[in-house]
């Protein structure tokens, strides 16, 4: 690429790149080498390019075209193997924050239904994965938890009502669209009386609130069931590392506190109330931390039922 390279033919270059990769019906080789490998097959090597930068939305690019590279040897071009196989995945998706079920919610029914059939059907794109958020996170219309208020270690005002509007309607219609789909969820923050400082924006945990957290989850996860909309999975919190300076829901968890939260607390609480591993059972992993800091913490759970480095699998009747 030479320094005359205009944004936009960069844009073009790159889009063209990641079309190839992730869209194979859509953009596809249009030459083929003859025999002689100088000669170039097929009527339309042109492919169209759209642009989706910020201040170019759906601008045309200008096309590109494939050729035959120059001198390439043949150890320099590029093969897919669909046999070699390395890590396994659980899959693709996205994240259903509050203020994207918000957007989502201001389509008209019968868009909603064509997007989320074309984006999670098995037959379409078929995301496979999500991710929702135990209250408000940085992407919401406003912040809030489950029980807001004064201290209220019974939990007495606890309500996921504020989810009834548009984000539990959102998760139902996914699935129906693929009912197979697996529900991650974490927290930003418990609620603020839960913390040293008394909000949600920033701040960390106080340690004599750990059972009633454990409580809290126990609470959003048979909320959610009983919607329609179970969660396979939750992990102790988003980003245990930042505090986001008190500019958005967060909150810093020691190490020795989120240990202390999985162990003595998540693990022994559900147990007591009848969560064991059953079949016909949903399951809930709880991650301690985000990868990649757990692998250290992996044996401070031996006395739970394990499957990956730093988790405690559970489960929970539906």
């Amino acid at each position: 690429m030479t320094n005359q390279t205009s944004r936009r033919s960069f844009l073009g270059i790159s889009a063209l790149g990641l079309a190839a990769a992730v869209v194979p019906d859509v953009v596809r080789p249009t030459v083929a080498a003859t025999t002689s490998g100088n000669e170039m097959s097929n009527s339309s090597p042109e492919i169209s390019i759209w642009v989706t930068s910020g201040d170019e939305r759906f601008a045309v690019a200008p096309r590109a075209t494939w050729r035959p590279a120059v001198g390439a040897a043949t150890t320099d071009q590029l093969r897919l193997n669909p046999s070699a196989k390395f890590q396994e995945i659980l899959g693709f998706g996205g994240a259903f924050t509050d203020a994207a079920c918000y957007t989502f919610n201001r389509l008209s029914p019968p868009a909603r239904e064509q997007l989320f059939h074309e984006l999670f059907h098995p037959s379409e794109m078929g995301l496979s994965v999500g991710r929702i958020c135990v209250g408000s996170s940085d992407y919401s219309t406003k912040l809030y938890s489950f029980d807001e208020g004064e201290p209220d270690p019974d939990l007495t005002r606890f309500s996921i009502e504020h989810d009834r509007e548009y984000i539990l309607p959102v998760l139902r219609q996914v699935r129906k669209a693929n009912p197979d789909i697996f529900l991650s969820s974490s927290p930003w923050s418990p609620p603020g009386w839960m913390k040293f400082n008394g909000t949600m924006l920033g701040g960390s945990m106080r340690n004599h609130y750990l059972p009633v957290y454990a409580q809290y989850y126990l609470k959003f996860l048979q909320g959610y069931a009983a919607e329609g909309a179970p969660v396979q999975a939750v992990t102790t919190q988003n980003e245990v590392d930042t505090d986001q300076d008190g500019r958005m829901p967060a909150c810093i968890w020691p190490q020795e506190y989120e240990i202390q939260f999985v162990r003595d607390h998540l693990v022994r609480f559900w147990k007591a109330r009848g969560c064991r591993l059953r079949s016909g059972y949903w399951t809930i992993t709880t991650i301690c931390g985000d990868v990649p800091c757990a692998r250290w913490r992996t044996q401070s759970f031996a006395s739970s039922p394990m499957r990956l480095p730093g988790t405690a699998t559970m489960a929970l009747p539906t």
